[in-house]
């Protein structure tokens, strides 16, 4: 009995804790996901964290999710939720190849950020994907993920001594190849600066596949190295479902409604005042606005963002009222009228800015800024409409719903050619005389390739200096448009930073 326990590992051991975990585990498919792991990582490096959020943030993202798909199968995604999360999540990667904006690329980027973990950790995760702090546990579980089985990788790579015969050396071997990648990283860009026939020989080692340089390919591989255990962790952790912070149930605070009455009273009659006063102008004309010593134009492009930045205040002042009060009383009934009361007169107060907004862009046309403008005062209109619902019935949870609202919002305006439309009204606008000058400079540099087949309907032989008196004199339209589509040539030139806008604009130098 003795030797028994003597041939045993101890009991709460590293060695005991790690076999037991990987006991009746295939160690094969373990070492072929390790593998698979690492070419993803050199995949991100090299695809993503060199090139920014592009073409290469689309295959990442796609290798992604096919290894999730290999590791866990398809029963990971039984749910309906995480099912229109998956397709959310990819129809956002697939726009960084289609568009060329980096607004929206940017912004797509910080949605996956969020996204991906919430969809990812959605196995291990307690609370419902529509409660608020759904957010906080599942990105701590994203980092217990990511740290707390950086052993699985190891015990995949180096192979049970007790069941082999002649123990193969891999971690020696791992061990080594870290070494080599991180001293060749440092010592080849030393060494080709300090000669010029040692730089001429490197230089021809440039990989012809990736038009990598060589010391740049061991710096990718070097960082993919370092990025796989942490994400074999996250997978290991993924595959063996558990919930590693389970929810807690706290009490949430409740006071008097009373308080809150008293504020929505106030601030529901200043917005009557608002409105009375507002209503003045929008129905008096220009004639009853300049009698009060206000330019028309002034008054009309004046208040739209601040009036949208009264909405998002109203919405929050509504939730927190209906959570936070008692449900008792004839201040609870007072409340939920006066919640509903401030949820129309946001939305006129929205109505009002939509109107002066389009006064505005009457006037001078619109922008990138102008138009999400107004897809933005349409989300808050629906989550306004959301918040006056659960004025009405309280029990409605508001989150279940404003969450889907929000993502496929965000969705469709990602399917709108945002670009194409502001180049198309600002061409109209000069062609038809409504406007004396286009912004070039805006169109083409602060925009993305979209925006190129709607200055081809301009007058190539037009000088730009003659709209922009602070463009270099002697250019025309027809070189400006020519420099853009060469960059557009240059991103086509690349996979990771080809994009299907760029790829139209490029084609059109050759029509």
């Amino acid at each position: 009995m003795s030797e028994e326990k003597k041939a045993l590992p101890t009991e709460g051991s590293t060695e005991c804790t790690q076999k037991r975990k990987l006991a009746g585990e295939s160690m094969g498919r373990y070492r072929l996901f390790l593998g698979l792991t690492l070419a993803f990582c050199l995949l991100m490096v090299d695809g993503f964290l060199w090139h920014g959020p592009s073409a290469g943030l689309t295959a990442t993202v796609l290798a992604w999710y096919a290894l999730l798909l290999a590791w866990l199968g398809p029963g990971a995604w039984e749910k309906r939720s995480n099912r229109i999360l998956l397709l959310a999540n990819l129809f956002l990667a697939v726009t960084m190849a289609l568009g060329s904006n980096w607004y929206f690329r940017v912004w797509n980027l910080l949605a996956l950020v969020v996204l991906i973990p919430v969809h990812v950790t959605a196995g291990l995760a307690g609370r419902p994907w529509w409660d608020p702090w759904m957010l906080e546990e599942r990105f701590r579980l994203l980092f217990q993920g990511l740290f707390a089985n950086l052993w699985a990788c190891f015990a995949a790579a180096v192979p049970d001594k007790r069941k082999e015969e002649k123990p193969k050396r891999t971690m020696a071997v791992v061990l080594g190849l870290c070494g080599a990648v991180a001293l060749l990283s440092l010592l080849v860009p030393v060494l080709v600066s300090a000669d010029a026939l040692f730089a001429a020989s490197v230089e021809a080692l440039n990989w012809n596949v990736s038009t990598l340089h060589f010391s740049d390919g061991l710096q990718r591989l070097f960082w993919a190295l370092v990025f796989t255990p942490f994400v074999f962790s996250l997978l290991y952790a993924l595959a063996h479902p558990r919930q590693l912070c389970p929810p807690e149930t706290k009490r949430g605070l409740q006071v008097d409604a009373l308080g809150f009455v008293m504020t929505l009273a106030a601030v529901d009659g200043l917005y009557l005042t608002f409105l009375a006063v507002q209503s003045a102008g929008l129905f008096g004309g220009p004639e009853y606005v300049e009698r009060l010593g206000v330019s028309y134009a002034e008054w009309a492009r004046s208040g739209f963002f601040q009036m949208v930045g009264v909405t998002v205040l109203n919405l929050s002042l509504t939730l927190a009222s209906l959570c936070l009060s008692r449900r008792e009383g004839r201040a609870w009934t007072a409340l939920r009228w006066l919640c509903a009361m401030l949820s129309g007169e946001s939305l006129v107060l929205l109505a009002s800015a939509a109107w002066k907004m389009t006064l505005y862009v009457s006037a001078y046309g619109l922008s990138f800024k102008r138009l999400l403008t107004y897809w933005g005062m349409m989300m808050m209109a629906l989550f306004l409409l959301t918040g006056l619902w659960k004025a009405l019935r309280p029990d409605f949870r508001f989150c279940k719903w404003a969450f889907p609202v929000a993502l496929a919002g965000w969705l469709v305006i990602n399917c709108v050619p945002v670009d194409y439309l502001v180049a198309k009204n600002q061409v109209d606008r000069y062609l038809s005389g409504e406007s004396p000058v286009v912004s070039v400079r805006y169109l083409l540099y602060s925009l993305s390739y979209d925006t190129v087949s709607q200055l081809e309907r301009l007058d190539g032989e037009q000088q730009i200096s003659d709209w922009d008196p602070y463009w270099r004199q002697g250019e025309t339209l027809a070189d400006a448009l020519r420099g853009r589509k060469l960059d557009a040539q240059w991103e086509c030139e690349n996979w990771r930073t080809w994009s299907l806008s760029a790829c139209l604009a490029a084609g059109r130098s050759q029509s």
